[in-house]
């Protein structure tokens, strides 16, 4: 296990290294001038100069790059030319809001996505069964800004269950926080469940016809053990991958879901940033989720080690 996981972390130097280049070329790309863009009517030939030299912005791609990330290696990711706060500081204030809501829809996914697939898988073929998968399908096909929109509109306009945008931090009153989040991680999970529940049931439905069910049946084991013991273990290595995976597409969805909410998240943050051609929190930002992203996967890995022994011994 301690050789997968130095194998593991050597594979993962060459990607960050990558997704940190990828990152700063595409925010030094961008169209426009953000010299022009910070100075504003003031801006004069030599005041746009002398900032530009400030920042660097005069000096070759690769350079600027080379210096940027020698100061991402020592932590400092910069600071925001719009509020002067820095980067780390922005992205620490706005993470708990982005987990607590990415958590709760891949709990609620899970929490749907899972017996809805058990009992397709057991009865495949059934009412149940197509049904379901129809469903599955459509869910597929609904944007997340719509789902927002309809899950506002039915929960808390209409029955007016649930508030509509706002957050509380949790501290200050822990049940405010909690159904302020439901809308919006339900508005993630409507994506997640389906995913989750149609890989889930594929796996299922081939694992309960291997030989070793049939044996601990003629053993007479309950259908429920065999079930829940024997079959969905072997059944879940494609779940653990399309969770990991889906960690990326909650993120994605999150700048959406937290600018319909009003959520003041890391995709509030990223939006703002985009908006204002704030550079430094927009290149911090990116890096730090990709990076995230990467380091998610790396968790993934060690889950198939030890979901299937002969992945750690180099069999699998």
């Amino acid at each position: 296990m301690l050789r997968l996981i130095g194998r593991r972390l050597l594979y993962l130097l060459p990607v960050l290294l990558a997704v940190s280049f990828l990152t700063f070329l595409v925010a030094a790309l961008l169209p426009g001038d953000i010299a022009s863009v910070l100075l504003g009517d003031e801006a004069t030939p030599d005041t746009l100069a002398a900032l530009r030299h400030d920042m660097g912005l005069d000096q070759p791609l690769i350079v600027r790059y080379a210096i940027w990330l020698g100061h991402v290696l020592g932590g400092d990711f910069g600071r925001s030319f719009r509020t002067g706060q820095t980067v780390l500081a922005a992205v620490a204030e706005r993470l708990p809001v982005s987990l607590e809501l990415m958590l709760g829809a891949q709990l609620l996914g899970l929490a749907i996505g899972i017996p809805v697939a058990v009992l397709c898988a057991v009865r495949a073929g059934g009412w149940f069964d197509r049904g379901m998968t129809g469903g599955a399908f459509a869910m597929l096909s609904v944007p997340s800004f719509l789902s927002a929109i309809l899950l506002i509109w039915l929960l808390a306009v209409r029955w007016r269950l649930l508030p509509a945008t706002g957050y509380t931090p949790f501290a200050e009153n822990p049940w405010a926080n909690l159904t302020g989040f439901v809308l919006p991680a339900l508005t993630l999970a409507m994506g997640e469940w389906p995913v989750i529940m149609r890989v889930l049931r594929s796996d299922l439905i081939a694992t309960l016809q291997q030989d070793f069910i049939t044996m601990a049946r003629a053993k007479g084991l309950r259908s429920t053990r065999i079930l829940l013991v024997h079959a969905l273990k072997p059944s879940s290595l494609t779940l653990v991958t399309v969770t990991g995976i889906n960690i990326g597409r909650l993120i994605g969805g999150a700048v959406i879901v937290e600018t319909v909410f009003a959520l003041p998240g890391i995709g509030r943050l990223l939006v703002g940033a985009i908006y204002s051609r704030d550079l430094m929190v927009l290149q911090g930002v990116v890096l730090l989720v990709a990076a995230g992203f990467v380091l998610m996967n790396f968790v993934v890995d060690l889950l198939y080690a030890t979901l299937d022994p002969r992945i750690r011994h180099g069999r699998g």
